[in-house]
């Protein structure tokens, strides 16, 4: 009886957990519902924002821009990466700390400085746990994407890019192609990259007030503004596709346990109760002899 008692305790703690996962799954869909609307309505901005800075910048000459010029010697790089502030999201974290070791090694084989900015608790607490120093570490960017959080990282990178503290600023996020297809990325952000022209853009000839300078170096910036902005969401999204994915896999896994759990019990119970008959029967036989 104490057997069954155990199974039965088991049981009745699965369906608890089953309940929470649930419970955390449900939230997690309607958190990525209102996320994936959100960036939905940014990124097509921030895409024809890309390719409006690729026109403007077309034809000038990148050293007269700290932003586009790039530097003739290359020691050191800022690498920013993003990471979740929670977990119970399956392999999100880890496949973005991956990749940021990775493209770490790779750069550091090159006899490249590398110095590391965390923008998430989960990725903070990796490299601290590993005794690797970090530049800065933030925490709050993917709770709810915001213009002022990226312009404030954004100056920050870029008063580093000029005054020479690094020569290139590179980025890890999570791109969000669909709840099943999540793929953590590395874009460089500085110096920027302008969009090359397509033929048809070479025919469109802009009228600049006030100057052409004077607007493209407005418009820079902002690029990097945007770039961030756009992987906030992007990674926002990702972190509550995995997590939904990862409590739906848990209650299914809950489930499965309960009915593995259930027939065990029942085995242990009639077997209980075959052998509660034997004795019956055994007790009966001895009494007829006598």
């Amino acid at each position: 009886m104490a057997a069954l008692r155990d199974i039965k305790r088991k049981i009745d703690a699965v369906k608890k957990t089953q309940q929470i996962t649930k419970a955390m799954n449900m939230v997690a869909a309607a958190r990525l519902r209102k996320m994936q609307q959100a960036m939905e309505e940014f990124v097509p901005y921030a895409e024809k924002f890309t390719e409006v800075i690729g026109r403007v910048a077309s034809g000038v000459n990148p050293e007269d821009f700290d932003l586009i010029r790039v530097r003739e010697e290359i020691s050191k790089i800022e690498l920013v990466f993003l990471t979740a502030d929670r977990g119970l999201c399956g392999g999100f974290n880890t496949n973005l700390l991956n990749l940021v070791e990775k493209f770490k090694a790779e750069k550091e084989e090159e006899g490249l400085q590398v110095s590391l900015t965390s923008l998430g608790k989960k990725g903070t607490s990796y490299f601290r746990h590993r005794k690797v120093p970090m530049r800065a570490t933030y925490d709050g960017f993917l709770g709810a994407p915001n213009y002022e959080d990226a312009k404030k990282l954004g100056d920050e990178l870029i008063g580093l890019f000029e005054t020479g503290e690094c020569e290139e600023v590179y980025l890890v996020y999570s791109h969000f192609y669909s709840v099943a297809r999540i793929r953590p990325s590395v874009i460089k952000l500085l110096p920027i990259e302008p969009k090359e022209q397509t033929e048809e853009d070479v025919f469109i000839e802009y009228i600049f007030e006030p100057s052409h300078a004077e607007v493209l170096n407005d418009l820079l910036p902002n690029a990097i503004y945007i770039k961030l902005l756009e992987s906030f969401y992007l990674t926002a999204v990702s972190e509550h596709a995995a997590r939904m994915t990862a409590m739906d896999n848990a209650t299914n896994n809950c489930k499965d346990l309960i009915h593995d759990l259930t027939l065990t019990f029942n085995k242990a119970r009639q077997a209980s109760i075959t052998k509660e008959l034997m004795d019956i029967v055994g007790g009966v036989e001895a009494l007829k002899k006598k």
